[in-house]
């Protein structure tokens, strides 16, 4: 027994390290970045595109994953920040993320990806509309979301269409996407051959949103454009409406949360909005939509462009038998997909093909497409 014993145990020990080194080797995955806001005055963007990414992962691997490979998220918080938006793109490259959904914010992209394109990971964004991120033509850098560009001309045409004879403020704050669009709608407007009244930055706080509400108000203005967040929109236009001042507001794509009209309130009803083109409406989307609703979520805002971010991955993957971003940039850049923003492709800038913005009118806290006069 003495003897039995040790080999006994030497038996098995070999047995287990025979078992262990004919295993089947643990499936690879590909990890890919989340960039959003956590902390911060976007929180609830974040929010959305993060939904939409993790629908859109949950989705992939039921099916596979990227090339056979699961996906498996890496939720970073930049809080649109551009500093902190670096230090995440830094964690990415040393982490081994070769696939970035992000950032949210144009500020946090445009710092980010500069990164990224340096050490060849392939970003898409969901969110940002700087007509700067991709008009570098940096090959890994894309967008499904529109340009800022694109949004001041329809901005400026509605204007003058709708408003060419009433008296037109343009308003932006410190922030260099309310300011970027400011002077863009303006530009583009005064093109057309119709002046603003008024033009002007302001820092927002409640002391500063009431003297500008009676500033306005004593100006005659009609009609007052304005690009700022939720946030801050939402202030100014409750603020206005309790100081008696209730002109046609007319915002941007970054109001397109519901905080901006629990904020705003009843002056919320009538606030004109340019939004990218509402895909839950689209047939290619419904299957997605109808998922959200089981779970009691509403597919609004940017949720659908976080899932199409994530989901143009994935099929570009597919398509490439590949993980490695080169292969995935090719083909996104090269052949069209169909998403649930539909069949789509993205253009040499790594701007997408589909349609751009749509005017919108908030109802009951609710956004819907304006109808057209």
């Amino acid at each position: 027994m003495t003897v039995r014993r040790p080999l006994a145990l030497a038996s098995a020990s070999l047995a287990l390290l025979t078992g262990l080194l004919t295993a089947a080797p643990a499936a690879a995955e590909v990890k890919v970045g989340v960039a959003v806001p956590r902390t911060g005055p976007y929180v609830s963007v974040g929010e959305q595109v993060l939904r939409g990414v993790e629908a859109a992962a949950k989705d992939a691997n039921a099916r596979g994953g990227i090339n056979g490979e699961p996906i498996v998220l890496d939720v970073q918080d930049d809080s649109c920040d551009s500093n902190q938006a670096v230090a995440v793109a830094n964690h990415y490259v040393n982490s081994g993320v070769r696939l970035v959904v992000g950032h949210v914010c144009s500020n946090a992209s445009l710092a980010a990806s500069d990164v990224y394109a340096a050490n060849g990971i392939v970003m898409i964004t969901a969110a940002s509309v700087a007509a700067k991120l991709t008009d570098r033509g940096l090959p890994t850098i894309f967008r499904v979301c529109g340009r800022d560009d694109d949004q001041a001309k329809l901005s400026a045409a509605i204007l003058a269409e709708r408003f060419r004879d009433r008296k037109i403020a343009i308003l932006s704050d410190l922030s260099p996407a309310s300011r970027t669009l400011a002077a863009a709608t303006k530009d583009n407007l005064n093109r057309i051959g119709v002046n603003e009244a008024l033009s002007t930055a302001f820092q927002p706080t409640d002391a500063d949103d009431a003297a500008l509400a009676d500033r306005l108000k004593a100006a005659g203005i009609d009609v007052v454009y304005y690009g700022g967040d939720a946030q801050e929109m939402g202030r100014l236009v409750r603020i206005s409406a309790e100081r008696g001042f209730r002109p046609q507001w007319f915002g941007t794509s970054a109001i397109a949360t519901p905080d901006f009209a629990k904020i705003a309130g009843p002056a919320s009803n009538g606030v004109l909005m340019t939004f990218y083109l509402d895909p839950s409406r689209k047939p290619e989307a419904q299957g997605v939509v109808a998922a959200f609703k089981a779970q009691g979520i509403e597919a609004d805002g940017s949720m659908i462009y976080g899932y199409a971010a994530l989901q143009a991955l994935v099929e570009a993957g597919n398509f490439a038998r590949s993980t490695e971003p080169a292969a995935i940039a090719k083909a996104l850049h090269s052949e069209r997909f169909d998403l649930v923003l539909g069949s789509v492709g993205f253009d040499a800038k790594g701007d997408i093909t589909a349609q751009g913005y749509v005017l919108y009118v908030w109802r009951d806290g609710n956004f819907t497409p304006a109808k057209s006069n």
